[in-house]
């Protein structure tokens, strides 16, 4: 990324679910913390089949609970994507062979599963979509605010 902004794009299968929630919640930290004019972040999703769409209601309800505003749209990963942020996410495995197999060759983001900074070790943010409640919600709300947190931490060491 130029202009020393550090970049954060945060990657799920569809865009409605996980990704806005960990986007919300890095946006809600970094305004937290004084760093927000540092960093430009953003989500998207490996497909475009809810291009243009809110995120899923039990996210927005999830976010709102946790008085975090969110306003963003869903939308598809693109190849400058790649080139643009600094630090890609997946919330799965499945996410970072998508998001590693789709990297154009000359690009050198750091692509890296989120939930690998998650202090409490829960490595893998489930997929909620099919739930039939909110509580898949409220835990990827969980491992997005742990994860997100370290990484933080990590970048503000120097470490990451």
């Amino acid at each position: 990324m130029s202009g020393g902004k550090k970049g954060a794009l945060f990657v799920c299968l569809g865009n409605i679910c996980r990704s806005p929630i960990a986007e919300a919640v890095f946006l809600h930290l970094i305004k937290e913390r004084g760093v927000s004019g540092q960093w430009k972040v953003d989500s998207a999703g490996l497909g475009g089949w809810h291009a243009g769409s809110l995120p899923d209601s039990r996210a927005r309800a999830t976010l709102q609970k946790h008085e975090i505003k969110y306003n963003n749209t869903a939308r598809q990963i693109c190849s400058e994507d790649y080139y643009e942020y600094d630090y890609i996410f997946g919330m799965d495995k499945n996410n970072i062979s998508g998001l590693k197999g789709d990297k154009p060759s000359d690009a050198n983001p750091k692509i890296l599963l989120l939930g690998d900074f998650d202090p409490e070790g829960d490595k893998i943010i489930r997929d909620p979509y099919y739930d039939s409640g909110s509580e898949g919600f409220e835990k990827c709300y969980q491992q997005c605010l742990r994860s997100c947190t370290a990484f933080l931490d990590k970048v503000e060491k120097g470490e990451v």
